[in-house]
C-alpha cells in the first residue's frame, strides 16, 4: 500500500492539470469567437489552443487515466467500496468525452470561426466544473 499513496499522489494533481486545461481552453474559445475579426489576435490564441490541448490537457488527461487504473490495480478493493466508485468512473468518463469535444471544437474553429457563440462556449466553460464537483463529492462523502 506505501505506493497506493505515491499513486494517488501523481493522480491528484495530474486530475489539477488536466483540470486547468478544462477550465481555460473554453475560455480562449470565447475569444477566439467573440475577436474573429482581428487576425493577428486570433492566430495567437489558435496557437495557445493548440498547444494548451496538446502539450498540457492530453498528457495530464492520460496522467490521470493511468494513475487511476493504476490506484485500482494496487488496490482492487476500491472496486468493492460502494456504489461511490462506479459513479465517479461515469463522471470521469464524461469528463473524458468533455475533453474530446474540446478537440472537436478547437479543429472547428479554425476552420469556421463563426461556429458557435462566445455565449454557447461560456455556457460550455461549466461542464468540468460540474463534473469536478460530482467527481470530489464520490470521493470525499462517498454518499453511496
Amino acid at each position: 500500500m506505501l505506493y497506493y499513496s505515491w499513486i494517488l499522489s501523481f493522480h491528484v494533481v495530474s486530475f489539477l492539470s488536466w483540470m486547468a486545461m478544462l477550465f481555460y481552453l473554453p475560455r480562449l474559445f470565447v475569444y477566439h469567437r467573440e475577436h474573429a475579426q482581428k487576425t493577428e489576435f486570433v492566430s495567437v490564441v489558435k496557437i495557445q489552443e493548440y498547444k494548451l490541448y496538446k502539450y498540457i490537457g492530453s498528457p495530464a488527461m492520460w496522467a490521470t487515466i493511468l494513475s487511476g487504473v493504476a490506484m485500482l490495480i494496487v488496490n482492487p478493493a476500491l472496486l468493492q467500496s460502494g456504489a461511490w466508485i462506479y459513479i465517479k468512473i461515469v463522471l470521469a468518463a464524461l469528463l473524458i468525452a468533455y475533453h474530446f469535444s474540446l478537440e472537436y471544437y478547437r479543429r472547428a474553429l479554425v476552420d469556421n470561426p463563426n461556429l458557435m457563440s462566445g455565449k454557447f462556449f461560456r455556457f460550455y466553460n461549466e461542464v468540468p466544473t460540474l463534473l469536478a464537483i460530482g467527481i470530489v463529492i464520490m470521493v470525499v462523502v462517498k454518499p453511496f
